[in-house]
């Protein structure tokens, strides 16, 4: 891998030298194992230490199939996902990788007895399958997660609507928390070139998904003046949410829970601000009912924000915290778009709020390459900034995937793979000048 990492930072590096490199047999890689899916049993969520089960291997190099790459991978990041991998919530990924394995020869590379996850990467692509033209060794690239197949007629309107669509690095294998990542050639995107290596993989999975969620036709459309309520606005997926609808004439109603997560919603722009924990919403009396009461004290406060009126849209991701308020509040006609659900997936809300008012639950998974595409063209352009707040080394992925699981984090945490250090990696250093504040707004919060 050294000879690998020689030459890509060495700045007059050709396609041909890229493609000519000898590959190694084997690289390191952060792996759940199979045997281990069980070693959790019996504990709730929030005593499951993904620093126990996530594993720093050696492992081989897969083999390179038709319309894939192979990516050196420079940096990374934690999602969600890459947690609930770790504590086998909902379920151990490993039934995924069975399901997938048994739809082709080639697929079946992927059922093994350990899952190589990570769903984000930037680095440099080392060789190309048959059929690849778009993309050579060399290119340096981010990577969206959506895998899809494409045999069937259901994906060829919406690629997130093919009955064969995964998320890689969760439902399939070859991540992109390791040294050396599996892809097809149809996620790669181009690296953002006033961005380091691991900035430029912060946004992929998050900000992909912020964009269909919230202003893709396929979510909730948003347009100019909508107001928008956005829970966890300073969050990995959240901050995002919060930056388009900044950027696109919205007026985010940002909801976080500290005063320090409060500011960072300030600094990016936004003026209303909710801080629940300093206002002591608690939505729910008890385990098994939810406090309507709450709901209106909540969707009074928003219309003192937002000069009396109610939001058009909700950006929803907690689940079932958070439900039941998110429809009351919403106005007549509005919309509730909702992808994950953090807090648990059983949601419960008073359906006379939805029925007798008009508005629309939406459900947003991921993004299509399409809209993956246009999201990373806005990072690119420096209308969209990467909310990167903590690096860790490769060998510390446990630690930062604990910090998620336990959120204890601000925006994005990033991983470092190949890259040596942080900083490395920018090629236009006349725009990142231009961006560096906000680039670094996140930064040691």
């Amino acid at each position: 891998m050294k000879e690998i990492l020689d030459a890509i930072q060495t700045q007059d590096r050709t396609s041909a030298e890229i493609a000519h490199l000898p590959l190694p047999d084997s690289y390191r890689a952060v792996t759940v194992r199979k045997d281990e899916a069980e070693m959790f049993a019996g504990l709730a969520g929030h005593e499951k230490d993904p620093r126990k089960s996530l594993h720093l291997d050696e492992v081989p190099v897969p083999e390179l199939g038709p319309g894939e790459a192979l990516v050196a991978v420079m940096a990374s990041s934690v999602n969600y996902n890459s947690v609930w991998t770790s504590i086998f919530e909902p379920v151990a990924t490993f039934g995924f990788l069975e399901r997938y394995g048994r739809i082709s020869q080639l697929t079946k590379r992927h059922d093994l007895p350990y899952h190589i996850i990570g769903s984000d990467l930037s680095g440099v692509v080392l060789r190309t399958g048959p059929g690849v033209n778009a993309w050579h060794p060399g290119d340096e690239v981010v990577a969206h997660c959506l895998s899809v197949e494409l045999e069937s007629a259901d994906g060829h309107n919406d690629t997130m609507l093919d009955p064969e669509q995964r998320i890689w690095g969760f439902e399939t294998n070859f991540g992109g928390l390791a040294e050396m990542a599996l892809v097809k050639s149809n996620q790669l995107m181009p690296k953002p070139d006033h961005l380091t290596w691991e900035e430029s993989a912060a946004p992929g999975l998050v900000n992909s998904t912020a964009y269909r969620q919230l202003v893709s036709g396929n979510g909730a459309g948003m347009k100019q003046g909508d107001n928008v309520l956005i829970w966890g606005a300073s969050g990995g997926l959240g901050s995002y949410a919060t930056q388009f609808a900044l950027a696109g004439g919205a007026n985010p109603v940002c909801v976080v829970s500290s005063p320090e997560k409060a500011e960072l919603c300030r600094r990016m722009g936004a003026t209303a601000v909710i801080d629940r924990a300093e206002e002591g919403y608690s939505f729910w009396r008890d385990e098994h009912t939810q406090d309507p009461r709450e709901w209106k004290r909540f969707g009074k406060r928003i219309r003192e924000l937002t000069g009396g009126e109610d939001v058009d849209i909700v950006f929803e991701h907690p689940g079932r915290e958070t439900f039941g308020a998110s429809v009351y509040v919403a106005r007549k006609g509005g919309t509730i778009v909702t992808c994950a659900s953090t807090s648990g997936y059983t949601h419960e809300y008073d359906n006379r709020y939805l029925w007798m008012s008009l508005k629309r639950i939406v459900g947003s998974h991921f993004a299509n390459y399409r809209e993956a595409w246009e999201a990373n063209r806005l990072i690119a352009k420096g209308k969209i900034h990467p909310t990167l707040s903590k690096v860790y080394p490769l060998h510390e992925t446990g630690q930062a995937a604990h910090d998620v699981h336990r959120n204890r984090h601000q925006g994005k945490v990033g991983v470092l793979a190949l890259a040596p250090r942080e900083g490395l990696g920018v090629r236009d250093h006349e725009k990142r000048a231009t961006h560096v504040d906000a680039i670094n707004r996140f930064r040691n919060v």
